[in-house]
């Protein structure tokens, strides 16, 4: 009998709602201090989630809240690249 693996639930920082990692984007901050939008899950470093949700990103960079959760200072341009990740891959999943 195969046994059926648990999927990784993370927490949106905005919405505080738990949700299957894959259904978030991860946006990093590394030992350097440089923020990136993280794709792939992996990358070393500080991470945060934000829904794929054009809503939730806006909401994110009017209260700050990667700023906070980052303890670093988010360019426009991260929220524009999950904007477009949202928006280019909506429906891929």
């Amino acid at each position: 009998m195969v046994k059926q693996r648990k999927t990784p639930e993370r927490k949106c920082i905005v919405t505080n709602e738990m949700k299957p990692k894959k259904d978030l984007i991860r946006v990093v901050r590394n030992k350097e201090g440089e923020v990136f939008v993280d794709p792939t899950g992996k990358k070393n470093g500080r991470g945060a989630y934000v829904s794929r949700d054009l809503d939730v990103i806006t909401k994110a960079e009017k209260s700050n809240a990667l700023n906070r959760q980052l303890n670093a200072e988010v360019d426009p341009s991260i929220y524009e690249e999950l904007r477009m990740l949202v928006a280019g891959n909506g429906n891929e999943k």
